[in-house]
């Protein structure tokens, strides 16, 4: 990281911040993203506005003069008159590379369990206890296109997390969404989620199940018309993407409904989408590949193969 590239992403943030004010206040939204090397000295630093609480994060341990200034020019934000209109509760400054991925409050008091929205729905976040608050930015075209094509469909959430996903295919009114996901309190999140927008619950299922010992389950629950596939790159002593992922795709013409799709994504900036293309070609010949979405214009990267990859396919 480079202090001598620090004004620019003061520049830059202070632009993000006035337009998300004046186009979407009450959204959840990226106003800065290094990780896209689109700035030079800026790669490790991230900034999102969380409906009043403004998360920077760093993902690499800075010099402490990186530190200083980064700190001096996020007290100087919160002097802006358009910080001052913004209703802001929070300047937070999480050190991602740190134990614990600690939030150090720059500016007023962290609220560590906020509602926020997105696209009109509503998510409950936790900051200050893990390294991601509970709802992947990147992915909010990947819910709005779920949620146009949710209707009166049963769709199967793998990898739920907190049921972004399945937030957006109810209020899009899906007839049913199954959720798995090993993890049971992110699930219990996502039950909170559903909950938050008063959608009845009994359209949905949360399965706190590792996949791989659930296919019985999961295919008596089926067929399916629409799967999304959202794994972790690596998930200690259960997946690891490009060991494990074809064992998934061999598995959707046994689970997929006729005429059924399936929303395939990768996160990982080395793991291409053609390695997405090649499997479902080896493991699931009978889906072809039917476009890729579209990545919010904030995340824009260097490099679009290195970004989010959400694939979708079809019979």
């Amino acid at each position: 990281m480079d202090t001598h590239a620090l004004p620019v992403f003061y520049r830059q943030l202070c632009a993000a911040f006035e337009q998300a004010q004046d186009e979407h206040p009450d959204e959840i939204r990226r106003l800065f993203h290094g990780r896209g090397r689109c700035w030079p000295g800026l790669e490790q630093l991230t900034a999102d506005w969380l409906d009043g609480q403004l998360l920077v994060s760093l993902f690499k341990e800075p010099t402490s003069e990186f530190l200083t200034e980064l700190n001096t020019l996020l007290h100087s934000l919160t002097e802006q008159d358009a910080w001052q209109q913004s209703g802001a509760r929070a300047l937070l400054l999480q050190h991602r590379s740190r134990e614990g991925a600690p939030v150090e409050v720059i500016w007023g008091t962290l609220e560590p369990r906020p509602r926020v929205r997105e696209q009109g729905l509503h998510y409950q976040l936790e900051l200050g206890r893990n390294q991601n608050h509970g709802l992947f930015l990147d992915m909010r075209l990947g819910r709005r296109w779920v949620r146009q094509q949710a209707r009166g469909k049963r769709i199967l959430n793998l990898f739920a997390y907190t049921c972004g996903f399945s937030v957006a295919a109810i209020e899009g009114g899906a007839e049913q969404v199954v959720n798995l996901d090993m993890a049971r309190a992110a699930l219990s999140r996502g039950r909170d989620n559903h909950r938050l927008n008063r959608h009845d619950l009994g359209k949905v299922a949360f399965l706190g199940h590792e996949l791989f010992k659930s296919w019985g389950k999961v295919r008596k629950l089926g067929p399916y018309d629409l799967i999304i596939i959202d794994p972790p790159s690596f998930q200690k002593g259960s997946f690891a993407l490009t060991q494990d992922y074809h064992k998934i795709l061999r598995r959707l013409p046994e689970l997929l409904a006729e005429n059924g799709q399936v929303l395939a994504c990768v996160n990982d900036p080395n793991v291409p989408s053609r390695f997405l293309i090649d499997n479902m070609a080896e493991q699931a010949p009978a889906l072809h590949f039917v476009e890729r979405l579209d990545n919010p214009p904030e995340f824009a990267d260097i490099d679009p193969e290195a970004g989010l990859k959400a694939l979708v396919f079809g019979r």
